[in-house]
């Protein structure tokens, strides 16, 4: 019995082997017929994999700017309230109020405020592109901003008139004179300051509401004493990896409700914004993967239609088969297995070109280039389904046709 067994599953093996051979002969003998099925197969593949694996390469571009800074982090934005404000309490957050917040909940690490103000800005005489951002030491470390030269606020610096300049206020300098900036004096509004510092060029972050290229950043307390309208209205902290973040928010909202009046608060999470993003992009790449998906079973219906003329044209070569002894699941296995070599040749194709597009879409947008393993995996998949599905009536076809009405075909 084993010996039957195995002798079965070898001619089983030798017949599959003799149907590919016989298959790819028949692909080989008519290339032009065959080229053109490929290419509908290779086309829609290609889309396939190029839009998918596009849409990937966004998402991950996008969601890179907030995995940079680290998933720990909670921005708070300070706004007024429409409400009257309330008698006997204050309407602005202070420095001491800022850094009791660690008191309040173990989940609060550091705490980095900031305060936006749009005085104009000098130098040598000369109008500045730029903004006042009011910062401390900390401010540098969690968003993971960098010097090129010099050193950074200082806590010491109190009400000292010191600055740091972003990376396109540096530019703007160095239009103006051929010296280092750093040393150099800046007039913000009526105050002199002396630049100690220049940042390097940082990525503009939704998460931070200020572009740090284009600020001169101050110590928090000289940039309240720069105008009356100056306030803490941001506020960056660095969380424990297991703080639960709808705790702290309502720990945060009742401790600033207790000290400053009228007050709105507005609570970004990195992790929830990766979170929505994430599942945004997911939709997306579903949706891009439909749109190319179209074509793709335009190649489909491509490989049936040749499959259909192709068996047409060799209806005595069918009918002498059958004639000669062959069962009708032969005719039918090769003829599938011919539309599934053009499937599997047209995939494996249509994913290189994919992945090449892609490719080029990331070095044309300046894109960090990952070769994710799912989008070539579905589209070679579903080119290779799209095959089986529409080979299989041309191949049922075939294997139905009567031997006698074969051989009178000529």
């Amino acid at each position: 019995m084993p010996a039957c067994c195995c002798i079965k599953r070898w001619a089983n093996r030798m017949r599959l082997i003799n149907h590919v051979q016989e298959g790819l002969a028949n692909l080989l003998s008519s290339k032009l017929r065959s080229i053109l099925a490929l290419l509908g197969i290779l086309v829609g593949t290609a889309s396939v994999v190029a839009m998918v694996l596009g849409g990937e390469l966004v998402t991950n571009e996008a969601l890179k700017q907030f995995k940079t800074l680290g998933t720990d982090l909670l921005a708070v934005s300070v706004n007024d309230s429409d409400q009257g404000s309330t008698s006997g309490m204050l309407n602005n957050l202070t420095l001491p109020d800022i850094y009791a917040l660690q008191t309040i909940d173990r989940s609060i690490v550091e705490a980095a405020p900031y305060a936006q103000l749009y005085n104009s800005s000098q130098f040598n005489g000369h109008e500045l592109n730029t903004s006042i951002l009011g910062v401390t030491e900390s401010f540098a470390h969690l968003v993971h901003l960098g010097l090129a030269s010099g050193r950074f606020i200082s806590t010491l610096d109190g009400y000292e008139f010191f600055c740091v300049i972003g990376a396109k206020v540096n530019s703007q300098i160095k239009r103006l004179t051929y010296l280092d900036a750093v040393g150099q004096q800046i007039q913000v509004g009526k105050n002199i300051f002396t630049i100690v510092g220049i940042a390097k060029p940082w990525p503009e972050n939704s998460f931070v509401y200020a572009d740090i290229d284009s600020t001169v950043m101050v110590p928090i307390l000289t940039s309240t004493s720069l105008s009356k309208y100056a306030a803490i209205n941001n506020i960056i902290l660095r969380l424990t990896p297991d703080a639960n973040i709808e705790q702290v928010q309502t720990n945060i909202t009742n401790y600033i409700n207790q000290h400053v009046a009228d007050k709105r608060l507005f609570f970004r999470s990195a992790k929830e914004l990766i979170a929505h993003m994430s599942a945004q992009s997911q939709i997306f790449t579903v949706f891009l993967g439909l749109i190319g998906s179209i074509s793709l079973l335009v190649g489909g219906i491509g490989v049936m239609n040749i499959m259909l003329v192709s068996v047409v044209e060799r209806r005595r070569e069918i009918g002498i088969r059958l004639a000669v002894g062959a069962k009708r699941s032969d005719i039918w296995a090769l003829f599938l297995i011919e539309a599934v070599m053009l499937s599997l040749i047209g995939g494996t194709c249509g994913v290189t070109l994919g992945v090449i597009v892609a490719y080029i879409m990331a070095v044309c947008w300046h894109w960090e280039f990952t070769l994710f393993f799912m989008p070539p995996l579905v589209g070679f998949t579903v080119s290779v389904a799209v095959g089986i599905f529409f080979g299989y009536y041309p191949a049922y076809k075939a294997s139905q046709l009567d031997p006698i009405e074969a051989l009178r075909s000529e």
